[in-house]
C-alpha cells in the first residue's frame, strides 16, 4: 500500500518511493495515500463510473419503477415484517422471537441458502434469545463492544459472518446501519478507490465496519443529486454496480 514519513513537522505519503500526498495531519495524509493508491487498481472507475453503471440499468435512478421492483420493495417488505413481529425496542430485553427473526432472514435472497439453513440451529436453539438481544444491542449502540458481544454469541454456531451480523441491524435501522455482502462490496470499493477494499477481513472487526460506514457516507454524498432515501438504496446501488453484468439485457425504467 505505502507508508508515510515526517519532515519539518509535515507528513508525506509515499508509494513506490514517490510522494502521493502531503499535509500537516497524518490521518488525512494516510487517507489521501489510500485514495491515490486505489486509483491504480485495474478495476477502478471512480464514483462517476459507478453512477454511470447504475444508470445504465436504471435510467431514472432510485426513482425508476424497475429499481423499486427489482431492488428496494422486497427489502422494505422484510423490514416491515421485522418491525411488526420483532420490533427493536421489544427484542432488546424480550424473549421468544426466534421464529419471527428466522422468518425475516428467509424473506430475502440476501443470504445464501446455506447460511439460512445454519441459522435454523441458532434461532431454534437455546441461545436464540441471547443472539437476538445481542443483534439488537449492536443495532442500538453500533460500537465495538456490542459487535464483540454479537460475535461471541454467533461463533459457537459458525455464524459469526458479516452477512448474519449486519442483516438485522440494517433492517431495523437502515438510516444508520449497513448490510455487508463482502465480495460485492470489496469489488465496489476497489472500483471507487476506497480503502475498505484493502482493510476488509472476514473476522467481525469493528474497524472493518467503520470503514464500511465511511464507504457508505462517501457514496451517499456522491449520489446526493439522485436522492437516495436510506442505506437500503446505498446497499442496492453497491449491489447493482458490483453484481449486474455488462451483457445484462434488461434496462428498468
Amino acid at each position: 500500500m505505502g507508508n508515510y514519513a515526517a519532515k519539518d513537522g509535515k507528513f508525506f505519503g509515499l508509494a513506490d518511493g514517490k510522494i502521493f500526498a502531503e499535509g500537516n495531519d497524518p490521518d488525512q495524509v494516510w487517507q489521501q495515500l489510500h485514495d491515490e493508491a486505489g486509483k491504480s487498481d485495474p478495476r477502478y472507475f471512480g464514483y462517476a463510473g459507478a453512477r454511470s453503471r447504475f444508470l445504465k440499468f436504471f435510467p431514472n435512478g432510485f426513482h425508476s419503477d424497475g429499481y423499486a421492483n427489482q431492488e428496494r420493495n422486497y427489502k422494505l417488505a422484510a423490514k416491515r415484517k421485522l418491525d411488526d413481529t420483532a420490533p427493536l425496542e421489544k427484542v432488546l430485553t424480550g424473549s421468544g422471537f426466534g421464529e419471527a427473526v428466522l422468518s425475516v432472514f428467509r424473506a430475502t435472497n440476501m443470504l445464501s441458502p446455506f447460511e439460512k439453513t445454519k441459522l435454523q440451529d441458532v434461532f431454534r436453539g437455546a441461545d436464540a434469545d441471547a443472539v437476538i438481544q445481542a443483534a439488537a444491542t449492536f443495532a442500538k449502540h453500533g460500537d465495538k463492544t456490542s459487535l464483540g458481544r454479537l460475535e461471541a454469541k454467533l461463533k459457537p454456531y459458525d455464524c459469526a459472518k458479516w452477512t448474519v451480523a449486519t442483516y438485522l441491524p440494517y433492517l431495523w435501522q437502515p438510516e444508520r446501519h449497513m448490510f455487508l455482502k463482502p465480495e460485492v462490496t470489496k469489488d465496489y470499493a476497489a472500483r471507487v478507490g476506497h480503502p475498505f477494499a484493502s482493510i476488509y477481513e472476514a473476522k467481525l472487526n469493528f474497524d472493518v465496519y467503520a470503514q464500511l460506514l465511511d464507504l457508505v457516507e462517501k457514496t451517499n454524498r456522491e449520489l446526493s443529486d439522485l436522492k437516495p432515501l436510506d442505506r437500503i438504496d446505498i446497499q442496492s446501488f453497491i449491489w447493482v454496480v458490483g453484481d449486474y453484468r455488462e451483457d445484462r439485457e434488461e434496462v428498468y425504467i
